[in-house]
């Protein structure tokens, strides 16, 4: 009965929290700019208006594409909250990207084949050095579970500062934010009208939405992972990372997929395996 109520809570509560981190970042961003901004709220104003509208779609599948993006991301938040196998997660989320880059590539519209085509691309970029990231938790703790990460005597930070880091920098292209907003953009910084999600209107785009609030409250909950002994650091932690990819994003120019996968595989990954390395010689050979 505790885990139904934590579970309707979970899905309640998360997209109100993304929702409002999504009217920060406007805000945040017009005020980088020298502009005034929308109210925080705008972001569930435009979400209902969505849902108000007709539903027209270029394609039949369209719809349980858009469906399937939301329920696996949900599912995968649900999944963290009750402290489940990273390793699932992490493979839900999969699923959930791909449904997406299925409904995008079920349509003929050129803007949106090519964003479905970009985000394959920064998949294929940031999967290793997340699953680098969950092997090195299960080298630390012993345990892909997250009651026993957050049990383990000490912060991942820690014994996991190269990893860390690697993950903060493929989460702004798993946010998709500047400089590696290529299949989409939620300010236009592309030249793909808006890329992946061109081609969804309606209630259709809502649900999208309504998929990355969740999506966004993952992902920030992996951050509080790494300081999990203490719910204090780990919020402020959350607060702190947000905000960076907030200013990376007003302050850096887009770059080319080429870029992305060149850097993301030399650096970010590179981080990530010697960080591996490092834990495996101290937790498994010494």
């Amino acid at each position: 009965m505790k885990e139904i109520a934590l579970v309707l809570l979970t899905i309640i509560i998360a997209p109100i929290i993304g929702g409002i981190l999504t009217g920060i970042d406007r805000k945040i961003t017009a005020r980088m700019q020298n502009r005034f901004g929308p109210p925080i709220l705008q972001p569930f104003y435009d979400l209902f208006k969505l849902f108000s509208k007709e539903t027209i779609v270029v394609s039949s599948t369209q719809i349980l594409y858009a469906f399937l993006f939301l329920v696996f991301n949900m599912v995968a938040l649900v999944m963290f909250v009750l402290k489940m196998d990273l390793l699932l997660i992490l493979f839900v989320l999969a699923f959930a990207v791909t449904a997406l880059i299925l409904g995008a590539m079920s349509t003929n519209s050129p803007y949106s084949r090519i964003g479905a085509h970009r985000e394959l691309i920064s998949v294929l970029a940031y999967e290793p050095v997340l699953i680098a990231m969950i092997i090195g938790i299960y080298f630390v703790t012993g345990s892909f579970k997250i009651d026993d990460v957050i049990k383990h005597n000490n912060f991942l930070i820690f014994e996991l500062p190269f990893i860390f880091i690697a993950f903060t920098y493929v989460l702004t292209i798993k946010l998709r934010k500047s400089p590696f907003d290529l299949s989409t953009s939620h300010h236009a910084h592309q030249e793909i009208v808006k890329g992946i999600t061109t081609e969804f209107a309606g209630p259709i785009l809502g649900l999208i939405e309504l998929g990355h609030w969740y999506e966004l409250v993952l992902l920030f909950l992996f951050i509080g992972l790494f300081f999990a002994k203490n719910i204090v650091v780990a919020i402020i932690a959350m607060l702190l990372g947000y905000f960076l990819e907030i200013l990376i994003d007003n302050i850096s120019a887009r770059l080319t997929w080429k870029i992305m996968l060149r850097l993301t595989w030399s650096m970010a990954l590179g981080l990530a395996l010697v960080n591996l390395i490092w834990v495996y010689i101290k937790y498994r050979v010494l």
